[in-house]
């Protein structure tokens, strides 16, 4: 590419990008800001999200339980769509659960009720007297049409319901059967009603139906279509078979804490962001500028791709964005670090540029490979909030590979074509080839390795030992634990003894913490699972024995025991399914003993931190798998940064050399390692003291973890690797001989 396209290039992508935030932040012509474009997730929009087990009377096969669940979950979105919310979306998790989320739902406990109660279905003649409920009905499927063509409806009921149903089908055909006024119905129709809605009025046109068989037609050509045909069987079906619907997790969330948290989380964020520009522009001078030309057009289209795939943005969503920023940086980072040692190597600007950045690409994509691989893990194993999460990190580090490459690259290149530009000293050098940012004194690691073991196991065995003390243990939320928490405005401040007074009169042992100004605000936590009612009731008493009538509850969340457990293993299945997908990724790509010995990392990583939540008694809830996969994640990237090195540097340095060999590659990283952490945690910092508690319970495993696993890399991962490359003998990696390994090996 010659200097007058990539100018040209370089003015429209300006261009895109400074037009790409106005439409962003203000719209423009039919397009509107992305504030309207973008869907709210629950915990910021304000609504309730319920989960609820099926638990039939008796044992069912697989396809029966299938079946079921159809029903019911045909059953429950009748009904959400009656409750007038926008957007309600009902699915089924698993064999025996539905999902139900209602953004927007004011009375969040009444829904809740709405959607357990069991169907109630009912026939009835067009002058209201029923004649049969769902229970008589054995069965309701679809068939074809023969009279209309298209679909329809065939019933069956069982003996009770055939006698009950013939006598109603006679009266109606022979007209014995006065409307109720103003109804629209005429007196051969025979109602089908369920939860006090007629779904359908089936006019009895041939004689009474007196065998226990009918079948419902649309009375026009074409018949019903298929699916509102299975729509209709399925709700007579669910009247039918009613299943018993029990509450096993839920959350309730009003909208003033959502966009107050959103409100913070975007300062924050942007507070983040001016913190990374700045240490970009000063550690990288030139070249940090055209990184963070790049950042801006990353962060556009991240939103804009949210936007597209129709994601929902929750606060969880929100920390994966502004922890993407942080590590978006990073493959910048590892360019830029190559291309300063090409021009170090002697190498002009323009040469360097290219050559670093052919150099980085390697590094690059097997660093971001092994976070996605995480990242995966977590989307597909994890509960919504995480998943959105997931979703929002593996969307930013696809689109930061991609702007790192193609805009930083660009900018870049125009920056060598200039005279006045493509000076070293705007590239971080002086006229000497070294860097102006440098660790001048070299780290002997390997020579010290057993040192660092054993300040890591000594912090290990405390945290361990005292999270398997019962006076001490792990601080498990009630996420993992099960139980209810309530979170209550009650415009005053009341006692704790007076609210322990009324939970014990419901008994309910809880702890309370009190928020808000003033201390108006009061959280309750009980490892008791509270059933909707129960937590009313709580409400309700607290209402009239404090004389507060106007008081709000802001949020719930409730986890049944079955889901506490399901989390807890699900954790420990992630840890394990990630870390296996990343050994195998690194061994192909590289060799056993680095995959071996980046799993040790993992494994150390992890177990600090969960020793780090032990010592300082922070919660374990939902929120730490996903900060701590991303621990996993993030881990695995800064210890292949540091073997892809090593790697390299086996192939131009003496092999008989090993602790030379890894001590040099870990001393050239050692930059890189710094400024990604630095960046990382210095976007984290401001979520940490400014957002809600939803987002810190995201970022604390975060911060702790991206520390540890930067240090880790050092002083764990890669000391593993020198011991199993002795063990067998000294490294047997081979690098492929070709003219560029030569070249290389010659400058250096």
């Amino acid at each position: 590419m010659n200097a007058n396209v990539r100018k040209i290039l370089a003015v429209l992508v300006a261009v895109v990008i400074v037009l790409g935030w106005y439409i962003t932040i203000a719209g423009i012509g039919g397009v509107g800001p992305i504030q309207d474009k973008i869907k709210l997730g629950l915990d910021i929009k304000g609504g309730v999200y319920v989960v609820m087990e099926a638990r039939p009377d008796e044992e069912k096969t697989t396809a029966e339980m299938r079946k079921l669940m159809d029903q019911t979950q045909a059953v429950i979105e009748n009904r959400v769509n009656q409750l007038g919310l926008s957007e309600p979306v009902v699915t089924t998790e698993g064999e025996n659960r539905i999902r139900v989320e209602l953004p927007g739902a004011e009375d969040a406990e009444e829904a809740i009720k709405t959607i357990g109660k069991t169907a109630m279905l009912k026939f009835a003649l067009a002058d209201g007297t029923e004649v049969l409920d769902g229970s008589m009905v054995s069965d309701a499927g679809v068939t074809s049409d023969s009279r209309h063509g298209g679909y329809a409806i065939s019933l069956e009921f069982n003996s009770a319901g055939a006698k009950a149903f013939g006598e109603a089908t006679k009266k109606a055909y022979n007209r014995q059967v006065t409307p109720m006024p103003g109804s629209g119905y005429e007196g051969n129709e025979i109602l089908i009603v369920l939860d006090d809605e007629v779904i359908s009025a089936p006019g009895v046109r041939d004689g009474a139906i007196e065998n226990g068989k009918a079948e419902i037609t649309s009375g026009r050509p074409g018949g019903f279509p298929q699916e509102e045909a299975i729509t209709l069987a399925a709700l007579i079906r669910g009247g039918a078979l009613p299943v018993n619907l029990v509450e096993i997790t839920s959350s309730t969330r009003t909208a003033t804490i959502g966009v107050d948290a959103l409100e913070k989380s975007v300062i924050a964020g942007f507070i983040g962001l001016f913190l990374i520009f700045l240490i970009m522009f000063l550690g990288y001078r030139i070249m940090g500028f055209a990184a963070n030309i790049a950042l801006c057009l990353y962060i556009i289209v991240v939103l804009w791709v949210l936007v597209l795939l129709g994601g929902v943005l929750t606060l969880p969503g929100i920390a994966g964005i502004i922890l993407s920023i942080g590590m978006a940086v990073d493959a910048n980072v590892i360019i830029f670090a190559r291309i300063r040692e090409e021009i170090g190597n002697g190498k002009t600007i323009r040469a360097a540029i290219q050559s670093g950045f052919n150099r980085a690409m390697r590094t690059v994509i097997d660093s971001q490979v092994t976070t996605i691989i995480a990242a995966l893990v977590l989307y597909f194993i994890g509960t919504s909030s995480v998943r959105g999460f997931a979703l929002t990190l593996m969307i930013g580090i696809v689109i930061s590979v991609f702007t790192a490459v193609a805009i930083t690259r660009l900018y870049l290149g125009v920056l060598a074509d200039s005279k006045a530009l493509s000076k070293k000293k705007f590239f971080g050098m002086t006229e000497d080839n070294e860097p102006t940012f440098r660790i001048k004194k070299q780290l002997r690691i390997i020579k010290h390795r057993k040192v660092f073991y054993l300040a890591s196991v000594a912090f290990i065995a405390i945290g361990m030992l005292l999270g398997s003390l019962s006076s001490w243990g792990f601080n498990y939320g009630i996420d993992f634990t099960g139980g209810t928490m309530m979170q209550l405005e009650m415009h005053k401040h009341v006692p704790e003894g007076d609210i322990q007074s009324v939970l014990a009169d419901h008994g309910v042992n809880a702890d309370i913490v009190y928020a808000g100004e003033g201390n108006t605000q009061a959280i309750i936590r009980t490892m008791q699972s509270l059933e909707s009612d129960e937590r009313t009731a709580i409400f309700e008493t607290m209402q009239s024995k404090f004389g507060i009538e106007d008081a709000d509850l802001l949020a719930v969340d409730n986890f049944g025991p079955s889901v506490s457990r399901e989390l807890r293993s699900n954790a420990v299945k992630a840890i394990l399914i990630a870390s296996i997908g990343m050994l195998l990724y690194i061994i192909l790509r590289f060799e056993w003993k680095f995959g071996i010995a980046a799993i040790l990392g993992v494994a150390h990583d992890v177990l600090f931190v969960l020793a780090f939540y032990a010592i300082f008694r922070v919660t374990i809830n939902n929120p730490f798998l996903a900060g701590i996969l991303t621990v996993v994640g993030y881990s695995i990237n800064d210890t292949i940064v540091v073997f892809d090195r090593i790697r390299e540097n086996l192939g131009i340095m003496k092999r008989n050399k090993t602790e030379e060999i890894v001590d040099t590659s870990i001393n050239q990283t050692l930059v890189r390692s710094i400024m990604t952490a630095a960046t990382t945690v210095t976007v984290m910092i401001p979520m940490l003291i400014l957002t809600s508690d939803a987002i810190r319970e995201f970022i604390l495993p975060l911060l702790v973890g991206v520390i540890v696993g930067c240090v880790s890399s050092i002083t764990v991962s890669s000391p593993a690797y020198y011991q199993l490359a002795q063990a067998t003998g000294g490294p047997k990696y081979k690098m492929k001989k070709s003219k560029k390994a030569t070249d290389r090996r010659r400058n250096e």
